[in-house]
């Protein structure tokens, strides 16, 4: 098995899951939004320039910018997080105004999506495919998830591993726990790999950990259990990515990784599956 890095090198392997989505229609806006989409509409020249002496004069009105680009508040946080280490907007457009502006517009095409919105007429049909939005990214959201899991069945596969997907292993003393991929299959468990990938925060980030955790819990002394981990929203909730990297760290699990080191995750599952006899 692979060496254990430190927790911010692992940290700095995370990588963002969903693609990113352009809106059709400026978000519906309180007062302040209203206020930014109007002060917005009034600037001479749109650029990465104007757009950070905006955001420097204006700081709480960062937000609309990223309505501007499709990102919700939160998915504008975890941006933040991820380019500049924090998420607080306002410092960020007080001191590091032209930065900030041009992470955005590196990451989403800030400035052509604004010139491009201000010339726009909407009708009723935008308003829906607006509305409609949040919709699309809890779908798009699940998609991330899926992703790792398609991902790791295919070494499974591609390894000629015979596997089950989405289902629970069995453990120590006969009890069980949840997992997203288990060689040869959920009776026999041999290797059983969690698959955990959040671009997004919230509870269901704590729900991974414990599973994880319960993983680690119920194995047998002959059990591999693996954990392909990744995601932009972790590093939101790096106390909840601790407790897996503790877990790693203390042998309670024999593999951590992200999509960046899945070589890595191949090399240690064939290794494995040699030990078990399976390959």
């Amino acid at each position: 098995m692979a060496n254990v890095p430190t927790f911010d090198e692992y940290v700095s392997t995370l990588g963002r899951l969903t693609p990113h989505v352009a809106p059709t229609a400026p978000s519906p806006v309180g007062d302040l939004i209203r206020a930014a989409a109007e002060s917005l509409a009034e600037l001479d020249l749109v650029s990465i320039q104007s757009l950070a002496q905006w955001v420097q004069n204006n700081p709480k009105w960062v937000p609309a910018l990223g309505l501007a680009v499709g990102l919700s508040q939160e998915k504008l946080k975890n941006t933040l997080q991820d380019r500049f280490s924090t998420s607080g907007w306002q410092t960020l457009a007080r001191e590091r105004p032209e930065e900030l502006i041009t992470a955005l517009d590196e990451d989403y095409g800030l400035v052509e999506q604004v010139t491009a919105q201000r010339r726009e007429t909407y009708d009723f049909g935008d308003i829906l495919i607006a509305r409609g939005g949040t919709r699309l990214t809890a779908t798009r959201a699940g998609a991330a998830g899926r992703k790792i899991e398609d991902e790791i069945e295919a070494i499974a596969t591609e390894l000629e591993l015979e596997h089950e997907t989405r289902t629970r292993f069995r453990g120590r003393h006969g009890r069980t726990a949840p997992c997203d991929l288990v060689i040869p299959n959920s009776s026999n468990a041999a290797i059983a790999v969690a698959a955990k990938g959040f671009d997004s925060t919230g509870s269901k980030l704590t729900d991974a950990v414990r599973e994880v955790e319960e993983m680690a819990e119920v194995r047998t002394p002959r059990q591999f259990i693996l954990a392909v981990i990744d995601g932009i929203g972790w590093k939101s909730r790096k106390s909840d990515l601790r407790r897996i990297y503790e877990l790693w760290s203390k042998q309670a699990i024999d593999g951590m990784y992200t999509l960046a080191t899945l070589s890595d995750f191949r090399h240690d599952m064939e290794e494995a599956a040699r030990m078990r006899q399976l390959l």
